[in-house]
């Protein structure tokens, strides 16, 4: 049963990773890399800063960097568990596949990017949802994009975006539930 998910899983990869092509490929670059999305972070924070105030806003940076942290490390953690290859690393696949990115790496059971993205968008959607009630529908729109930017570029298989996902959701939800309760319990 389990041979036949990571099947389903590269036959749904290949299809998905061939949509791409030479003129989308630099969007697609664009959107994977780690640091395009620090102006959304910045004006994330000043929404938190304008609706919460310094005091909670100096909680909230801690909870996050605990929250980024935590995703991060337990990617890592998983990664090495499960040592499932990326599609990149499949001698089997690489020439059906368009890789794009830069780098490859060892593992990519489940995809760091996903995690921390969702993470990101449920935490920050679920505080400013009282003030801006659509937000999180487009955080986790966004989230869903950088995802597939990471099938689009060749690193992960859809598997380990959607594990990605799940458990950034799962992340961002306990982060939150941290970060209210210390702004209830401090401020």
């Amino acid at each position: 049963m389990i041979e036949q998910l990571l099947e389903y899983d590269k036959s749904l990869f290949l299809f998905l990773n061939n949509l791409g092509s030479p003129t989308w490929d630099n969007l697609w670059l664009t959107i994977t890399y780690k640091f395009t999305f620090i102006p959304l972070y910045a004006l994330l924070l000043y929404l938190l800063y304008k609706k919460y105030g310094l005091k909670s806003l100096m909680i909230l940076v801690v909870v996050i960097a605990l929250m980024i942290t935590f995703t991060d490390q337990m990617t890592n953690v998983f990664k090495r568990t499960f040592e499932r290859p990326r599609p990149c690393g499949e001698d089997a696949l690489i020439d059906h596949m368009r890789f794009i990115a830069v780098r490859c790496g060892k593992y990519g059971f489940f995809s760091g990017h996903s995690s921390n993205s969702m993470a990101v968008a449920l935490f920050a959607g679920l505080l400013l949802k009282p003030f801006y009630k659509n937000l999180i529908f487009i955080l986790m729109f966004w989230s869903v994009i950088v995802g597939y930017s990471r099938i689009y570029v060749g690193v992960h298989y859809p598997l380990d975006i959607i594990c990605g996902f799940t458990f950034g959701a799962f992340s961002g939800f306990l982060f939150y539930k941290l970060a209210t309760y210390l702004i209830k319990r401090f401020i």
